[in-house]
């Protein structure tokens, strides 16, 4: 007996330990709370697990030429992130059980890409997105990018970008919504909506990451990563606006970009990563550098070496580095000594499991392995992105109707380096789109008009150079054809990262095919590809129509065919002027009045945009009633309900968007000319009738903030501006 008791005894104090283990790790219980959880984890981890926890590595090909020159690593157990550029899930599933398996805490990786427009279904690029005005198929074409991501591997996005861009020059301009800060904040709410669900650890969503934080559009001359000299006013006015709003819709991460902000750049910017978006705002997710742009603080003249780089990125508020190593490299001494405290560690290793568990890659860290034909491209995929990619065009003219083809062309000329292209049509960051699932302009043409037209193609030229041999066999196919259709545009790599231009005018080889087809006195249409506006004062006198089809993805084929044949009714607005010229930038629609308005214009070309934000017309007409207010005086507690009915007096049916505008005419600080402020899309079958509404409130549609981020709601006159009306009312106390 004394010997049952004696062994009883031991193994009940071997078991203890086990217990008490087994009693710490409430980080493994899904049921707890996720701080508690947090709470637990941290204190069970080691320096080294924490630090290992705020760095991201590479897997797979590199894909951005402007990253060249990081080699592969071999992956740790540990590492808190991967960028994953494999399509492969299986290669994620094995990596991840790794992390779960062989590292002490079995804490999981987080698996990010840049899917900006699309995984392997190619949406249009985000630019050309906002043109559509739908922010019903945007949602739904992140909802797709996250499904696809996420049976490829991913649980987390680099996108969107909501940098309020208003220089062409500038070839990120491709990845934005536009010139308006409004609408980058609507469609930065749509994006997140998309890519993260109502439920971050549902199946099929990712984390979204709002970037680049902040200012970057604003790099001086349209140069990339350049300086951006940003004041307080504008900083708060025009570019928090998006990310605020991106952050109140549950935005996981934010990324800071590469720019310096008035000499403190964006990735050692305390007041702008901590002040704001994490005090201000109560953003609880992780902020993760740029590629390199911790690393480049030293270029940037604000650090003397890594290490202090390190710790002026780490102290302002960047979580996570990417790829960087230098907070593997270096956090262990700052640690050790007393220049990065412990608790801001743990606080910032505290919000990268925060959004781990978010994710619910604790209880479920594998993603499904399914075939790619049911990953990719399906058919209500490639729908979604035709439709959006139809609604994104913009019919920037139309003399005398020579738009849509009808069956009076019965013999069309398809000229141009873009008919049959499959690379560039797509636009840079295709995420993992092929050139092979493409279907070109040529395919769609062939397809829409078969039994319909003779299609005499021509490809004219290259997309630059001087060779004009090609123009002899594309002014033949234009003499014997009815009309001209000329494909032209821009390169994938003339835009996006890296991508800044002197010019935004098409290469000269493009704009002298354009003059020879034009002297065959055919009439000319231009449908021109592109990731940005175009210079287009030559070109614009040469082509009878032209149509902004921007980069439009897998599905371009079929939608470019449908805007020409008039299967789909253009109803593409622009989400960013077009300049006169390349000299007239910055030009945007909601500047503020010069000391001298009649004065002080370049004088060699016109003073206005060649195409303001806004512009796009329609195959049919539509008659814009007359604006209704529901009072001419309020309070600012009061509500002003504001209507207009319109009538589609054309023949086709289509959709319009009414844009909303206020103008405020005086302010303690200057207002712009007038600001979006609210927009709306319906469709309207031919003949009928649609009443569109603004409820305008004043907190949120008359206020303005000020250099501190203050808002400001000042009584006085106002005006509500549709179309080309323009009603006055008045704000009272």
């Amino acid at each position: 007996m004394k010997r049952q008791i004696v062994t009883f005894t031991l193994l009940l104090l071997c078991a203890l330990p086990l217990a008490a283990q087994k009693k710490k790790e409430i980080y493994k219980d899904k049921n707890a709370p996720i701080e508690t959880r947090i709470d637990n984890l941290l204190s069970l981890m080691t320096l080294e697990e924490k630090i290992m926890q705020m760095n991201q590595w590479t897997y797979g090909k590199n894909a951005n030429p402007n990253n060249i020159g990081e080699k592969m690593k071999e992956v740790s157990p540990m590492i808190g992130s991967l960028l994953y550029r494999s399509t492969n899930p299986e290669y994620r599933n094995q990596i991840q059980k790794k992390a779960i398996s062989e590292s002490r805490l079995g804490i999981p990786i987080i698996f990010g890409f840049d899917a900006i427009h699309g995984y392997r279904t190619v949406f249009p690029i985000p630019l050309a997105q906002a043109c559509s005005w739908n922010t019903d198929l945007v949602q739904q074409s992140c909802a797709i990018t996250a499904k696809e991501s996420w049976l490829s591997g991913l649980d987390w996005t680099f996108s969107p970008m909501l940098d309020v861009a208003r220089d062409a020059r500038w070839g990120r301009v491709s990845e934005g919504y536009g010139e308006d800060t409004y609408a980058n904040s609507v469609f930065a709410v749509t994006a997140v909506k998309g890519y993260q669900g109502t439920n971050l650890s549902d199946k099929y969503t990712i984390a979204a990451c709002l970037k680049h934080y902040i200012g970057y559009s604003l790099s001086e001359g349209g140069r990339d990563y350049h300086y951006s000299d940003i004041s307080n006013q504008t900083l708060w006015e025009t570019f928090m606006p998006p990310f605020e709003a991106g952050i109140k819709a549950g935005a996981a991460t934010v990324m800071s970009g590469f720019n310096d902000i008035s000499g403190v750049p964006a990735s050692a910017n305390y007041y702008t990563l901590t002040e704001v978006l994490k005090k201000k705002w109560g953003h609880d997710g992780f902020v993760i550098s740029d590629w390199g742009s911790v690393r480049n603080l030293v270029e940037q003249s604000v650090a003397k070496d890594l290490k202090e780089a390190t710790q002026k990125a780490f102290m302002a508020g960047v979580e996570m580095d990417m790829v960087d190593n230098t907070y593997m490299d270096y956090l262990p001494a700052l640690v050790a000594e007393g220049k990065v405290p412990m608790a801001t560690v743990d606080e910032a290793v505290r919000r990268i499991l925060r959004v781990k568990m978010k994710l619910g890659l604790f209880e479920n860290p594998y993603v499904d392995v399914v075939p790619e034909k049911k990953r990719y491209l399906l058919p209500e995929y490639l729908k979604t992105a035709e439709l959006l990619a139809a609604e994104s065009m913009v019919l920037l003219k139309n003399d005398n109707s020579v738009l849509p083809i009808t069956t009076k062309y019965k013999s069309i000329a398809i000229i141009g380096p873009m008919v049959k292209d499959s690379v560039h049509i797509m636009g840079f960051w295709e995420g993992m789109g092929r050139p092979q699932d493409v279907e070109t302009i040529y395919a769609g043409l062939q397809k829409e008009f078969k039994g319909k037209a003779q299609l005499n193609y021509a490809k004219g030229c290259d997309f630059d150079g001087d060779d004009r041999n090609g123009f002899t066999d594309a002014v033949s196919a234009a003499n014997k054809s009815d009309a001209v259709i000329v494909f032209l545009g821009e390169k994938r790599n003339w835009s996006g990262e890296n991508g800044s231009r002197s010019t935004i005018a098409l290469p000269k080889i493009q704009e002298d095919l354009v003059a020879e087809l034009k002297k065959t006195g055919k009439p000319v249409i231009l449908m021109l590809s592109s990731g940005r506006p175009l210079e287009l004062i030559r070109l614009n006198t040469m082509a009878s129509a032209i149509v902004a089809i921007w980069q439009p993805g897998t599905a371009a084929g079929s939608a470019v065919a449908g805007i020409l044949s008039g299967r789909s009714n253009p109803s593409g607005k622009l989400s960013i002027t077009f300049p006169q010229t390349t000299g007239q930038i910055p030009i945007y629609y909601n500047m503020r009045e010069s000391a001298r308005p009649n004065s002080g214009h370049y004088q060699d070309i016109p003073r206005d945009a060649l195409y303001w934000f806004g512009h796009g017309l329609s195959y049919t007409n539509y008659s814009y009633g007359s604006v209704k207010l529901s009072a001419t005086k309020i309070k600012k507690t009061d509500k002003l309900i504001a209507e207009v009915e319109i009538t589609n007096t054309g023949d086709r049916d289509g959709k319009e968007t009414v844009m909303w505008f206020i103008k405020d005419p005086f302010a303690s600080i200057s207002r712009p000319m007038k600001e979006l402020k609210h927009f709306e899309k319906k469709f309207i079958k031919a003949g009928e009738k649609a009443v569109y509404r603004f409820e305008i409130d004043p907190a949120q549609h008359l206020s303005f903030v000020d250099s501190n981020g203050e808002r400001h709601l000042e009584t006085g006159d106002f005006y509500v501006i549709v179309n080309d009306q323009q009603l006055h009312f008045e704000l009272i106390e």
